[in-house]
């Protein structure tokens, strides 16, 4: 077949490097992304005092968006796998940051609740696809021995958001008030979608990549010709992605570093300002440490895992040791509830959020064992279990918070999800393969296992 990339001569010196422009696109995408889900833990303590939102009001209002958002996995990973990446990532981020910039407007409805409730929503019905999307792009834009930390950069990108730019919507919150939060992170993103589709293309319809780069990927584990072939859809495949054990363990691990994130992304700030007095602008200045100790956390952990790789470790040691070590550290966040000292707790909070970002690696392993016939699917699969804990946590906060006026039981919470999530990679998940579903053909039938494609010199 003819390939309208040219043939480098001399590959090692000749060979571009357009999958790192597509990552900065990814992580570009990803921070706007969190920073959408962020705004309204930002605006909520001023909301609640405006709106009249107690502590369970709030919490539901902050599941709205886990609640669409996990739902919705399913059907956006179908979508996904029908029309790529580019396609619908680039409509899925203009969608959202419409209905971000909308959510300014709620205080001029009597039913406030009920239509921020809704757009929160819609925004979740709308970023479905985005991380498996963003999962897709990286294991067809990178060899294996690069993707865990492409996967830690992505994934960095939610720690970056809020360290970025929570005292930027503080900023807005406390001169314009808390409604430009919403205008101005809605009307960034809607630009940003449009730099999306100029920019990113799937690897062998980018007219700037050549063969040398292609064959690079390919050689090392990539797919860069993931979707060309358009997989049928089949309840059979879900169902082997989803009974198999190794995936099991995988969605409940993701689950418990989920419910972490989760605390942060809503009950953060008013955490903050409740349970150890500080000021909004206090908040704004000193919430974003720990986000930027997350983001040095999943460069740390996406660094560990492919220099293990690299030393010829096992796939299954080089992904999982970074992610339990991470999860168990996380847990140290209990200890915020033995002090007032406001330098102690954020150090501490600071601590866990690096150690869960070492531990941000769910996304890569799921990048080397999902079918290949069925990528976008089994994303969907794992962020949609992952993601119940969007859902659960909010309320489940909300409610512990609402019925014995204290934090102390929610942080003991978020603390138990760590070594929850460390047990299920120790004891559940088992050696990591890439699952095989070429064979699967009958419902009894279990999918089987086939180890990955090793990397030359790996065993």
């Amino acid at each position: 077949m003819n390939s309208p990339h040219v043939n480098s001569p001399d590959p090692q010196l000749n060979r571009t490097r357009i999958r790192y422009l597509i990552l900065v696109m990814i992580f570009i995408v990803t921070v706007f992304n969190y920073v959408d889900r962020a705004t309204l833990s930002i605006a909520a303590p001023s909301m609640r005092a405006q709106l009249g939102f107690d502590a369970v009001t709030m919490g539901i209002a902050f599941s709205a968006f886990g609640w669409a958002y996990t739902m919705m996995q399913i059907p956006g990973g179908i979508v996904l796998d029908r029309y790529g990446s580019r396609k619908v990532l680039g409509a899925s981020l203009i969608i959202w940051s419409a209905l971000t910039f909308l959510q300014g407007y709620v205080d001029l409805f009597s039913s406030a609740i009920v239509v921020l409730f809704i757009l929160r929503f819609l925004m979740g019905v709308a970023e479905s696809p985005a991380f498996p999307a963003n999962n897709r792009l990286t294991v067809m834009w990178f060899p294996r021995h690069e993707r865990g930390l492409a996967t830690a950069v992505f994934q960095s990108a939610q720690y970056f958001a809020l360290a970025a730019f929570t005292p930027l919507m503080v900023v807005l919150l406390n001169q314009f008030g808390w409604q430009h939060v919403f205008f101005w992170t809605g009307g960034a993103g809607i630009l940003i979608g449009l730099v999306w589709f100029k920019t990113v293309h799937e690897p062998r319809q980018d007219r700037r990549v050549n063969q040398a780069e292609l064959d690079y990927i390919e050689a090392g584990g990539g797919l860069p010709g993931l979707g060309e072939e358009k997989t049928p859809f089949s309840w059979k495949r879900i169902k082997a992605v989803g009974a198999n054990r190794m995936m099991v363990g995988i969605y409940l691990g993701q689950f418990c570093l989920t419910s972490i994130s989760w605390f942060y992304l809503t009950w953060f700030p008013t955490y903050l300002v409740e349970a150890k007095g500080m000021t909004m602008l206090k908040v704004g200045l000193v919430a974003a440490i720990p986000p930027i100790a997350g983001c040095l956390g999943g460069v740390v952990g996406g660094a560990w895992s492919d220099w293990m790789l690299r030393k010829q470790f096992s796939l299954t040691a080089a992904r999982k040791l970074p992610i339990i070590c991470g999860l168990l550290l996380s847990s140290c966040i209990l200890l915020a509830n033995y002090t007032r000292e406001i330098e102690w707790v954020i150090l501490i909070i600071s601590v866990a959020f690096f150690a869960k970002g070492v531990g941000n690696l769910g996304w890569c392993i799921v990048g080397d064992v999902s079918p290949k016939e069925a990528m976008g699917v089994s994303g969907a699969l794992f962020n949609f279990f992952g993601n119940i804990a969007s859902i659960v946590t909010p309320i489940a906060i909300g409610v512990m918070v609402n019925q014995l006026g204290s934090f102390e039981v929610a942080l003991s919470y978020v603390a138990a999800m760590g070594i929850l999530g460390a047990f299920a990679y120790l004891f559940i998940v088992g050696p990591l393969k890439r699952l095989d579903l070429g064979d699967f053909q009958d419902p009894p039938q279990v999918a089987r296992s086939s180890q990955s494609d090793p990397l030359p010199g790996n065993r």
